[in-house]
Formats: structure tokens, sequence, C-alpha cells
């Protein structure tokens, strides 16, 4: 899901591409760092044991679902699926917290019975045939809004706007290699990284991501503070936070 904002706001990071839903409360707190683009839709899952019979989220209550760590961007997205469902995140669904790549064993072994994660490893989850899909992030209304954005820290924004649109040029033109060609991208990514799935997973895996959809400007500060409204209402961000002006205060234009 990204470096640390942390390290971006720091500078001890380059500025990089990481999830909104895991950057979105340390931004909240203060962080100088500025969101300058969408790369991306569709790569965090919820994933049900068929074993258990848990196949939607109403299925949840009561139960215990993997997670990587209490601030995963699965946790948080669906907390908000959950208690637009009627069902309390926080007081009728036990987080349990396990390694990334452990999370499906965890469920196999009946230590929980479901799990919220991303891909590529809730891709290579789905192919055990242990799962069924229970919802992931391009569900209904967030269709057409981005998961993974790029942010630089807030200082280089200010001082060398014209290195941060390099980068995110560059970036978008790679993000949309990725939709034009997943094939090409897979098959570097394969031989790049060595991951656990094959080439023929990873170009169906990408096809199922929304990577035409990098928004930038009045879009992107719309996706944001629809998010910041929905994290609000599963007390993640603070109930005095203005959405609107949130989005505002984090997003950097570089394009004008």
């Amino acid at each position: 899901t990204g470096q640390p904002l942390g390290r971006v706001a720091s500078g001890k990071g380059w500025p990089g591409v990481g999830m909104a839903l895991r950057w979105l409360k340390p931004l909240e707190q203060g962080f100088d760092v500025k969101v300058v683009a969408g790369t991306h839709g569709g790569c965090i899952r919820l994933l049900g044991s068929k074993a258990a019979g848990v196949t939607k989220l109403e299925d949840l209550k009561g139960k215990t679902v993997a997670v990587s760590d209490l601030a995963s961007p699965g946790k948080s997205f669906f907390s908000v699926l959950l208690a637009r469902a009627g069902i309390d995140p926080n007081k009728e669904v036990d987080w349990r917290v396990f390694p990334g790549d452990l999370l499906a064993l965890a469920v196999e072994k009946g230590e929980a019975q479901a799990l919220a994660h991303w891909d590529p490893d809730t891709w290579r989850f789905l192919k055990s045939g242990n799962f069924v899909e229970i919802a992931n992030n391009l569900d209904g209304e967030f269709a057409n809004r981005t998961c993974c954005v790029i942010a630089v820290r807030g200082s280089l924004f200010r001082e060398d706007k014209a290195t941060v649109k390099a980068l995110v040029v560059g970036l978008l033109e790679a993000a949309k290699l990725t939709a034009d060609d997943p094939t090409e991208t897979a098959r570097v990514y394969y031989e790049t990284y060595k991951p656990k799935s094959s080439v023929e997973d990873l170009v169906a895996m990408l096809k199922s991501h929304t990577h035409h959809h990098h928004p930038i400007g009045d879009a992107l500060k719309r996706e944001l503070a629809l998010y910041a409204e929905e994290l609000k209402l599963v007390q993640v961000l603070k109930p005095s936070t203005d959405p609107v002006k949130f989005a505002e205060r984090i997003y950097g234009d570089v394009f004008s």
C-alpha cells in the first residue's frame, strides 16, 4: 500500500503511490504532504470463507475479519460498507491482525471467517477456491473512485513544482500504459518482482482495475472529500473535519 506517509513528509522517502484510505488520517493530523493525482481504482477486496458460509456483508455480523493491520485500507473501506448495511464495524465485527501473506491461511484455519486486503494477494487467494468475493472497492457508487494516489512532500511541491509535475506525468503515463497494454505491464512486473502469481493471472487482475481512471483537479478533490465524509462515518476521521475544506487543503495542483 505504499511507503509510510511519514517518510514522504520527512524527505526520507521518495514521492510515491499509496492508498488514499491509509494516508487520509495522517494528512488530517497535519503531515506536510500534498496529494497530486489519482492512479487507479479497484485493488481492495473483501473475501469470505466458503466453509464458514460467509458470502455477503450481512454474514459478517459477529464474525472475525483478518486484516494486515488496524489502519488497513481494507478495514477502513469495508467498515464504511458495513456501517451502511446497518452493522457497527467497531462493535459488531472483530478485526484481527495477521501478516498479509498469511491472511488466507488464518481464514482456512478457522481463526477468521473473512479477510480484507488488496491485490495481488487477494487475487491469488481467490484462486484457491476457498473464498467468495463479497465486495470490492469498485462496487456501486465506487466504480469511478480512485483508491491509489500520488503524494509528494509539501516542501518539494512548493519549491520545485516542475519536478513534481514531471513525476506525476510519468506515473500517469505508466497508468495509461497499464490500461492500454496490461499484458506487457504484467510481464515487466513479473520479471522485475517475481511475484507468486503468473503473468496470466496478473493480466486478469490488472484488467479488473481501473487504470484508465487517474483524476486530478476538481475531480480528485471531490473523490477525496467523499472518502473523508465516509471515514467520518466509521470514526476514522474526526467529526469536526470538513470534508470539502480538508480535500482542498491536502490537494496540490501541479498542472495550472
